[in-house]
């Protein structure tokens, strides 16, 4: 009998390799072993060589292969497993809560601005656990807090000078253009940069 081999697209083989990498960092490795068995059998490898490889059986790769043919990735994933358990227990998150509500300074930082850094070393100093920037976000988003880009804003900027540049300058700036595509894209950055220091 003729081994059969799965053809992925290398846009679809790029995010199962990436979506195994980050199952596999989150604890989940047997969703990653089932997606790296797909990687393996599209690069010509039977469900033999691929049990050898992976150090399990050939009828799980087997059985693996169908599902995918069958349902896709969704079918390798785990019924409502979702990682690894947290090293924060609900207190903890509390807690960070409070932290985080009072503010950098109350902490005895010398920043008013809270960084997802920062708050890594917190619940380093705090709770003994060790996470990763990145992380912190996704914990933060989970107790309720959304990740915030600074403006820049001068604070000494004279609100009426900035007033008559955006009403008055600006637009005189704008009508005087040429349509040379070059200039226009020079004289639009030059005029960002300016707005934004008037701000």
């Amino acid at each position: 009998m003729q081994p059969r081999y799965i053809k992925l697209h290398p846009k679809t083989r790029k995010k199962l390799s990436k979506l195994s990498l980050e199952a596999a960092s989150d604890g989940a490795h047997r969703v990653s072993t089932r997606i790296n068995a797909i990687l393996l059998n599209s690069d010509k490898r039977t469900s033999g060589e691929i049990s050898n490889i992976l150090k399990i059986s050939p009828s799980a790769v087997s059985d693996w292969l169908k599902t995918y043919a069958a349902l896709g990735v969704h079918g390798l994933m785990e019924g409502k497993r979702s990682g690894r358990p947290s090293l924060m227990t609900d207190i903890d998150k509390i807690i960070l809560a409070d932290i985080v509500d009072s503010g950098p300074v109350a902490y005895g930082l010398l920043t008013g601005v809270w960084t997802s850094v920062n708050i890594a070393g917190i619940i380093q100093d705090e709770f003994n656990v060790s996470y990763h920037p990145g992380h912190v976000r996704k914990i933060l988003r989970e107790i309720g807090y959304s990740v915030q880009t600074p403006t820049r804003l001068l604070a000494a900027a004279d609100a009426e000078k900035r007033a008559k540049w955006l009403t008055h300058t600006y637009p005189e700036i704008k009508k005087k253009l040429k349509p040379n595509l070059h200039e226009y894209i020079a004289a639009h950055k030059f005029v960002e940069m300016f707005v934004i220091k008037m701000t």
